[in-house]
């Protein structure tokens, strides 16, 4: 059976991820493709229980390393649970971030070594990586004022601005020095303008992926 396609949106906090993610989907299952959706972190019960500590702004202080370590672990369940067995059957997977995130966050925004995240994503997912990273782009301000109206920020979500301009900053460093991998799609426009950019990719991922 023909491995599946892996697919991971990226991107600061209220680029639409989520949005653009369903619209993504209802592409895919139009053209009769079978597509499993999941998340990171989380996607796995486990690794679901690892993201509400991560995003939880309780009392005890989580450091850098230990972030980055809670990461890979939920992302170790997911891909061994989830991404794998589902490439596998022949079955496309579309992921809510994944190590490129990582990469970004706590890379970019906290300044862990990307050697030692290059170095943990080879060794929790070895090749099992995304085929496309799809990267909604848009300036911090305008993502911050999106989820300004979601309620109360986690605790990722209650950084400042500069952190997230660090974040945004490598996401388009990443894109640039792996031109192969990403695609850089505005969001800083209408959800539809958005959407109509990202059928067109998954036609073309489509039409080269046909038989």
């Amino acid at each position: 059976m023909k491995r599946g396609q892996f697919i991971s949106v990226e991107g600061i906090e209220g680029v639409g991820k989520s949005s653009n993610i369903e619209a993504l989907v209802k592409h895919l299952e139009d053209a009769e493709i079978e597509v499993l959706t999941t998340r990171e972190p989380g996607g796995t019960p486990v690794a679901e229980d690892i993201r509400k500590l991560l995003k939880d702004r309780g009392d005890e202080p989580i450091p850098e390393i230990a972030e980055l370590l809670m990461m890979f672990a939920a992302r170790s369940l997911n891909v061994c649970n989830v991404i794998l067995p589902a490439l596998e059957a022949g079955k496309w997977v579309i992921c809510d971030r994944f190590s490129d995130s990582s990469r970004a966050y706590q890379g970019g925004g906290r300044g862990l070594p990307m050697q030692m995240i290059d170095s943990l994503a080879e060794w929790v997912h070895g090749d099992v990586n995304p085929d496309l990273v799809i990267l909604l782009d848009t300036p911090v301000d305008v993502g911050m004022a999106r989820i300004s109206s979601r309620g109360a920020p986690d605790r990722i979500e209650s950084e400042k601005h500069e952190f997230f301009e660090r974040v945004r900053e490598c996401y388009l460093d990443l894109a640039i020095r792996e031109p192969e991998r990403f695609v850089v799609i505005d969001a800083n426009r209408s959800l539809r303008e958005v959407q109509d950019d990202i059928g067109l990719l998954i036609q073309q991922l489509i039409s080269n992926n046909s038989p």
